[in-house]
């Protein structure tokens, strides 16, 4: 049988393997095999495809295919149906630049019916290089039927999970200080506003505001209130203060004046000299009233409760001055309070964010903008304390970046902090990976809950399904199908489209009073689209119920940090409101990608990476393979060129080495699997081993895969094809593939090479199935990605395992001691004496490997290494400080002390403890490291309990079959440069000194059998004819020629 040549990049074998996925139809295929199988659930988290895919797209895209290819091979059937986001204000924005227009006003003037008809024709601007990205990086998705938000079904499913919330009262209207963005002119929920988040530089205003009586008239000792705040625009809005009534005030003099604030913020107000001329509660100073700090704002005809302070728990004296500013129609926290204290409402702010007309000063202008004119009419009044600059976090758009103002407005709600601890049960029930996002950042989320902004006051999105009565707006009609819609409005037509302006034209008579039912404007949160997608991509409950239920809730969902208060909260909070419970039950998340230096990519700083030229310059599973292994999902990952590259040469170098080593000399000896192959259990020890090693990765990966771990699952099975096949097995045993006279022998190698290399695959195939198919295909002939992945044959022998590995720890530290003395392991040694943990000993071919690797005549082993070293207890302070705090140093003392045997039951794993201080104490793990410290000529190494000591003693004998060793590595080289076949037989000669000459005669058998020499001439010279290639070389310090000549 004659195996592939593999292509001769990384990038040809993901190419060439492409195309046979598309002629035949892999992915389909797939699909097909498994129909019957138990189901995985898989949600697609849908992407705005009027946006490119970024490099960020493909480290999640990659642990969903990677999953979902994991269980696929496992037999489970996994419907991997894709999704687009298609409503919202991503695609408004789009649309307003290709439009050349700006905001609402202008929305409105060019028309809604054609500003949607935009919209609608750009969501798909970029879907087929997202469609193209997702093949070339291997993610499969039935592309052929994909849920799209704005299609007629999905719309009517949304409806129907709105009527049911309105059904069980889940669902209001109410006025309520809400982020808004005035750029977009709508309102924002508060997942979205935690994903918008800046550090920005703010005013730093502290204003005055004098005490008056009831009267209005000033106080007589001229006290006044120190108030502070970050929004200047907001002062002329100014109706009440807060104080805590629990914390202590002061007046303090100054220039006249009296000033209140908080007793733990007068220093740093006034400096640590302040006049305090008086003390109170905060308690004492609620129902005083002063004077409006500005009166740019008409005050209203009912002032109610205004311009009073008042008492509020959220007040705090971590900073400014314990007295807060309340303008109860901008800020959560001020609304609430207004609203129990009867604080009028002074909102002069318009949809665009600006002050209207008729405010004094400032009138027309973006509130932002404004605040330096309002804090130079304060300066002018007399009412400017202090005026700086601050750096804090402050929310903005997370859709076009502008700040967000909080205003009182009329919003749709949905219940969700009534559902609290239904929310955070079901969290309970998720898997998270890693946990400490479900446990603090999500569920830290939940706990803090408020109620979902539904509305938006925007045109492209999913129409808030809810008829308002013109008479009586108490009068509602929410609509839950298209069905109702046309029983309440009559016929629809055919290919009706809900969205605006056509959804605002459907009216009807109110069936409470002789009113007119019309739509209420606003259009709903995309997220709430994104969330209903386990419902809406079957049209459920319409049609496909079998298959919803079959779907519900997902086994499997990953996307980035940020969808912990976006898609993954929506998911759960529509499935809890609906009372469903969670809607995922496993979810990996992933953090950023950072550039190389650890900052994060963006166009601004010029950092961001094009995915096409990553793939084009790695290709797709170095990519894939790189971003699984560097480092766990969840971890801030950096994208370094130099690291993909270092990856992809330790992983797929190895592999491929490996499969060229095994392609090569199987077609040379015509090898193909076969009944003929020993059985497992009758091959040589080495074979055994590798077999055993290769079922124990098999459960590892499995267990860990199976366990969402994928990070810890491929450094396992790197590790594996690096250390176990590669450098122990292929390297041990590379002599067995040629020139092996055992044909039982030869077939065992090939047939655990063949395997190891198959099962190789099989595990590989989740995380890079371009390089794992073409392999398989190689082997077998079959694509790996419709084989069942592997599961433990129960061949795992964990003694043979120990043992191999007690062997490599030997070879490990005898060739450091090698290195210590600059002896080659080509230059035999006489001896190496070796210690095991608990006495452990190696022999027949497990010691002849230790011989072997170490090139020694004999292994020695000993019951302890007593005579061959001294521990030496080094105690760790920072363990042992904790137990014997001032008294450390002499505890650590007292462990120097220790005896040899007390040591060395320490070192072996058994119990050993010291005396101080009369009493006996165990020695704990980490407590003291113990060194070895060599004792007579030997080069002594230790691990552990492990020892070895090399004599690095040579003899005339042994350097002579030293020399003949440095002679067969020279002439392997002339044989490769002179590109001789590996199964040429040659002719050689070898010329030098009379030593050199001597080790040449009295291991010529040696150096024949290891060139396939047939004839070896040694001598002074080389002979003149007959001889087509002639190399010098140096022997240790020694010259000599070598040639030889391909033999007839």
């Amino acid at each position: 049988m004659s195996y592939p040549e593999l292509p001769k990049t990384l990038l040809d074998l993901e190419n060439e393997t492409l195309e046979r996925w598309r002629d035949e139809d892999l992915f389909r295929q797939t699909l097909a095999a498994n129909a019957g199988g138990d189901q995985f659930v898989f949600y697609e988290g849908p992407p705005t495809a009027n946006g490119r895919p970024g490099l960020h797209h493909i480290i999640s895209r990659t642990i969903k295919d990677l999953v979902c290819r994991h269980r696929a091979m496992q037999g489970r059937a996994i419907t991997r149906i894709a999704g687009w986001d298609t409503h919202g204000l991503p695609v408004e924005i789009e649309a307003e630049k290709k439009l050349g227009i700006s905001g609402k006003p202008e929305i409105e003037a060019l028309g809604v019916a054609e500003f949607n008809q935009v919209c609608k024709d750009s969501v798909f601007t970029y879907k087929e290089e997202w469609e193209e990205l997702s093949e070339r990086i291997g993610y499969w998705l039935e592309y052929w039927r994909p849920y799209v938000t704005f299609h007629t079904d999905y719309i009517e499913s949304a409806w129907w999970i709105l009527k049911t919330l309105a059904d069980k009262d889940l669902l209001y209207r109410g006025h309520k200080s809400v982020p808004y963005c005035p750029r977009c002119g709508t309102t924002l929920s508060s997942h979205e506003v935690a994903q918008g988040y800046k550090d920005v530089e703010d005013p730093s205003l502290t204003f005055v505001a004098s005490v008056v009586d009831e009267a209005g008239v000033p106080d007589p000792d001229g006290r006044a209130f120190l108030a502070w705040t970050t929004t200047p625009w907001t002062v002329p809005s100014n109706a009440g203060l807060a104080v805590h009534p629990g914390l202590t005030y002061v007046e303090v003099a100054r220039d006249g004046r009296r000033y209140i604030v908080a007793e733990a913020r007068a220093e740093a107000i006034f400096g640590e000299n302040a006049d305090i001329v008086n003390k109170m509660q905060g308690s004492e100073l609620v129902g005083m009233r002063y004077a409006r700090p500005l009166d740019l704002v008409a005050a209203p005809e009912d002032p109610q409760n205004g311009w009073t302070v008042v008492g509020e728990d959220f007040v705090s004296a971590a900073d400014g001055t314990g007295i807060v500013h309340m303008a109860p129609a901008f800020g959560a926290d001020d609304y609430a309070a207004g609203q129990r204290h009867g604080l009028p409402m002074l909102n002069p702010i318009d949809d665009a964010g600006c002050f209207t007309a008729d405010v004094a000063l400032v009138g027309g202008q973006f509130v932002k903008a404004a605040d330096p004119a309002i804090v130079e009419e304060l300066k002018r009044q007399g009412g400017l304390f202090d005026i700086g600059r601050m750096t804090h976090s402050y929310p903005h758009c997370w859709r076009c970046s502008s700040p967000l103002l909080y205003v009182a407005r009329d919003s749709w709600f949905a219940r969700t902090s009534s559902m609290k601890d239904q929310l955070l049960a079901n969290n309970d029930q998720v898997k998270w990976h890693p946990p400490e996002v479900g446990e603090n950042r999500f569920g830290e989320w939940l706990r803090g809950n408020v109620d979902w902004a539904l509305s938006r006051d925007r045109y492209w999105g999913t129409p808030l399904p809810v008829w308002v009565c013109d008479k009586d707006r108490d009068h509602l009609h929410w609509i839950g199908s298209l069905a109702e819609l046309s029983a309440a409005a009559g016929d629809l037509g055919e290919d009706f489209d809900p969205h605006k302006p056509f959804i605002d034209e459907l009216i009807w008579g109110c069936a409470d009073c002789d009113g007119t039912m019309h739509r209420t404007p606003e259009v709903i949160d995309a997220w709430f689209d994104s969330g209903a997608m386990p419902y809406a991509q079957w049209h459920y409950p319409f049609e496909n119920e079998d298959e919803f239920e079959r779907h519900f809730p997902a086994d499997f969902i990953c996307e980035g940090l940020d969808q912990t208060r976006g898609w993954f909260y929506s998911l759960m909070a529509i499935s809890t409101l609906l009372g469903r419970g969670p809607a995922f039950r496993s979810v990996i998340v992933n953090d950023l990608i950072l550039d190389a230096e650890g900052q994060k990519m963006s166009k601004s700083k010029g950092n961001t990476v094009n995915p096409w030229d990553a793939i084009g310059e790695h290709g797709a599973d170095a990519l894939r393979w790189y971003l699984i292994t560097s480092s766990n999902p969840w971890v801030p990952k950096r994208y370094d060129p130099e690291g993909v590259k270092e990856a992809a040469r330790k992983f797929f170098d190895t592999l491929f080495n490996t499969y060229k080593f095994f392609s090569l000399y199987a077609s040379v000896e015509a090898w193909s699997p076969s009944d003929a192959d020993p059985a497992p259990a009758d091959r040589p020890l080495l074979d055994r081993w590798l077999l055993s090693r290769l079922d124990s990765v098999v459960a590892t990966v499995g267990a860990e895969l199976d366990a969402y771990q994928i990070t810890r699952a491929y450094r396992v099975l790197g590790d594996f094809v690096v250390e176990d096949l590669s450098n122990w097995y292929v390297r041990r045993g590379r002599s067995r593939f040629w020139g092996n006279e055992d044909p039982a022998d030869l077939r065992a190698a090939f047939r655990t090479l063949w395997d190891a290399l198959r099962q190789v695959t099989l595990l590989a195939a989740p995380i890079v199935p371009f390089a794992a198919d073409w392999v398989h295909r190689a082997l077998t002939g079959e694509s790996v990605h419709l084989q069942r992945f592997p599961v433990p044959t129960g061949v795992a022998d964990a003694e043979l395992e120990a043992d191999m590995d007690a062997a490599r720890t030997l070879v490990s530290l005898g060739r450091a001691a090698r290195e210590e003395v600059k002896i080659r392991v080509r230059q035999p040694l006489r001896r190496v004496q070796a210690v095991l943990p608990h006495g452990r000993m190696l022999a027949g071919e497990l010691l002849d490997v230790v011989r072997e690797e170490l090139n020694v005549k004999e292994v020695v082993f000993l019951s302890n290494a007593a005579d061959l070293v001294t521990l030496v207890a080094r105690p760790n302070f920072r363990a042992l400080g904790p137990r014997f705090g001032k008294q450390t140093n002499d505890a650590a003392n007292a462990i120097r002390a220790l005896g040899q045997d007390v040591l060395s039951a320490h070192q072996n794993g058994r119990p050993a403890a010291f005396e101080f201080q009369g009493a006996m104490h165990p020695l704990e793990e980490g407590d003291v490291e113990i060194v070895q410290e060599a004792s007579g000529e030997l080069i002594v190494k230790g691990e552990g309990a492990t020892t070895v000591a090399l004599d690095p003693a040579l003899d005339d004998d042994l350097r002579a079959e030293g020399v003949a060793r440095e002679l067969v590595n020279r002439i392997q080289r002339l044989r490769k440069d002179s590109g001789l076949e590996i199964t040429d037989r040659i002719a050689l000669a070898i010329s030098g000194p009379a030593s050199l000459q001597g080790a040449a005669q009295s291991h010529r058998d040696f150096i024949s059998g290891e060139t396939l020499a047939t004839s070896l001439t040694v001598g002074d010279t080389i002979p003149d004819q007959g001889f087509a290639e002639v190399r010098e070389v140096d022997i240790d310090g020694t010259a000599a020629r070598i040639a030889l000549a391909v033999s007839g």
